[in-house]
């Protein structure tokens, strides 16, 4: 992909994150809808990646695959003409969204319950060596 495509690409991105944002506002948005909304902005604006960009190749999965991903399925549970109004809005504003914090903190969150559960299979996994 070229520079000016990734740029591209990386501007719709933001666009829609913000579109996201204004939809989760939107009374006629359903519930359902807003939950999936809210965990794709919050996640968009954590300053804590799932998968950090550190590691290789899979450290920008979470960026490349699982945002789109995200933002696709909201859009699908978006009423048309609200989706439609929400994009014109985000293009008319270039408004910067400030860094979740609570977001950050659910990763944060996540990653500890995940070593946590790894570090107590490998406990068990040792226990059962010793045993057996």
């Amino acid at each position: 992909m070229r520079s000016g495509a990734w740029k591209q690409w990386a501007s719709a991105l933001k666009k829609n994150t913000y579109a996201l944002y204004l939809a989760s506002k939107d009374p006629r948005v359903p519930v359902p809808a807003k939950i999936i909304i809210g965990l794709v902005v919050a996640y968009a604006l954590s300053p804590i990646d799932l998968i950090p960009d550190f590691i290789p190749v899979i450290g920008y999965l979470d960026d490349l695959v699982l945002l789109p991903l995200g933002i696709w399925l909201a859009m699908r549970l978006i009423p048309g003409p609200v989706w439609e109004e929400c994009q014109v809005l985000a293009a008319e504003r270039t408004l910067e969204l400030p860094p979740n914090r609570r977001a950050a903190i659910v990763v944060i969150i996540l990653w500890v319950v995940a070593i946590t559960g790894f570090m107590f299979w490998v406990w068990q996994f040792l226990i059962g060596i010793k045993c057996a």
